[in-house]
């Protein structure tokens, strides 16, 4: 099992930056893919960075690359997401999750199996 804990929300103006953490713990080792999804009100869940841990690749929804980085930490458990040039759009929960397996759609929700419990991110204009 595999435990994943959130952090770094808050409110922000428009233009502003916030940076997400998520704390991995439990059998971490499997771990192959990790990524960030944020939720708004009245809307699907949607990806919006992934994190290969094998070959330390990354992937974006095109509606934050430029402006998103995500990245881990040398002890390989902790997911941050760096946020810059936010705008309202971007608001919505925003959820870590972590999937063992090597192959998949990336930033579908449906590939991954572990989730936390997500951290609120307002941006006002």
């Amino acid at each position: 099992q595999v435990q994943l804990v959130e952090s770094g929300g808050g409110s922000v103006q428009a233009g502003g930056s916030l940076r997400l953490s998520c704390a991995a713990s439990g059998y971490t080792g499997g771990i192959y893919f990790m990524a960030w999804f944020r939720q708004a009100p009245g809307k699907e869940r949607e990806g919006v960075a992934a994190f290969n841990t094998g070959r330390s690749r990354t992937d974006y929804a095109d509606s934050v690359k430029g402006r998103f980085t995500i990245s881990r930490d040398n002890t390989k458990t902790t997911l941050y997401l760096q946020m810059g040039s936010l705008t309202p759009e971007d608001t919505g929960m925003y959820y870590c999750a972590a999937e063992e397996s090597h192959g998949g759609w990336v930033l579908s929700p449906q590939f991954y199996r572990y989730w936390g419990q997500g951290t609120q991110v307002t941006v006002s204009s």
